[in-house]
């Protein structure tokens, strides 16, 4: 079964000629969840060949432009291209205000069903199942309310399942162990990495991570591989985050824009190698 993420955009605030600012694609044996939507989400998607239809659940992590902002124009774009079925959008509950005004001045009416489930829960929540998947949200610290993201597929008798994937979507967040339980052992994690850790000052006056703290927290849940993503616009050249996470967890790759990674069963990581502060 079909088990990945796309990345659409692995930039912070600011949009690159290079990188998009945050936008993930999960395909869960062919259910399209769309995670975050920044600015160009759109235009990725179609570098990517994915089709917007195709997706039914689309999940906001924060109300921070960089998260949302490309989220009317999707919106709006289904309805243009005849839409009929319902589409779920999961997020803080003033997102609802902001789609309606945005709607109501452009005097346009969705013709599909926009089914909206706010996130309030100050603990793990399961906010979807499927008969293969589970979805949870779990909060993050940030500066303003923030949710990460857990999918987990369920075993089934009638598909041999020997383990059952996972992966976590962690992003805007300063360093919080709290969030360890929420993700321990999963087979891909992805954490913001906004910084060198040697900004590590400016990281937490932002509520953000630096790559030395995703990869901290990738070793202590002991997870089977990090990515890093959400990268300051400062950084051209992206091997020194890289290179900084690695030093503390091996097993960690880039979130660049368009690259594919399928989540594989794999075993437990040697503990040994992560180089544990």
């Amino acid at each position: 079964m079909i088990f990945s993420v796309t990345i659409l955009g692995s930039n912070s605030a600011i949009p690159t000629l290079q990188r998009n600012p945050s936008a993930h694609l999960l395909n869960a044996n062919e259910r399209l969840f769309l995670i975050d939507c920044a600015e160009g989400t759109q235009l990725q998607l179609r570098r990517c060949k994915i089709h917007f239809q195709r997706i039914k659940h689309v999940l906001i992590s924060h109300l921070h432009g960089d998260h949302f902002y490309g989220l009317i124009g999707f919106l709006t774009s289904l309805h243009l291209l005849g839409r009929k079925e319902e589409l779920h959008l999961y997020a803080n509950p003033g997102l609802r205000q902001i789609i309606d005004i945005q709607l109501a001045a452009s005097r346009t009416s969705l013709i599909y069903p926009l089914i909206f489930h706010p996130l309030v829960s100050n603990e793990k929540e399961l906010i979807l199942e499927t008969e293969r998947l589970q979805v949870f949200a779990f909060p993050l610290l940030h500066s303003v309310p923030t949710y990460g993201f857990l999918f987990v597929e369920k075993h089934n008798s009638s598909v041999r399942i020997r383990h059952a994937r996972s992966y976590a979507y962690c992003s805007d967040t300063a360093y919080s162990e709290d969030i360890i339980p929420y993700i321990k052992g999963v087979d891909l994690l992805y954490h913001e990495a906004t910084f060198l850790h040697e900004m590590a000052e400016s990281a937490h006056e932002k509520f953000h991570s630096t790559a030395f703290e995703a990869a901290t927290i990738a070793a202590r849940a002991n997870v089977k591989k990090l990515l890093i993503g959400h990268f300051s616009a400062r950084y051209d050249d992206l091997q020194p985050l890289l290179d900084e996470a690695k030093s503390v967890f091996p097993l960690t790759e880039l979130a660049e824009d368009g690259k594919k990674f399928d989540i594989c069963l794999t075993e437990n990581p040697d503990p040994l190698k992560n180089k544990l502060p």
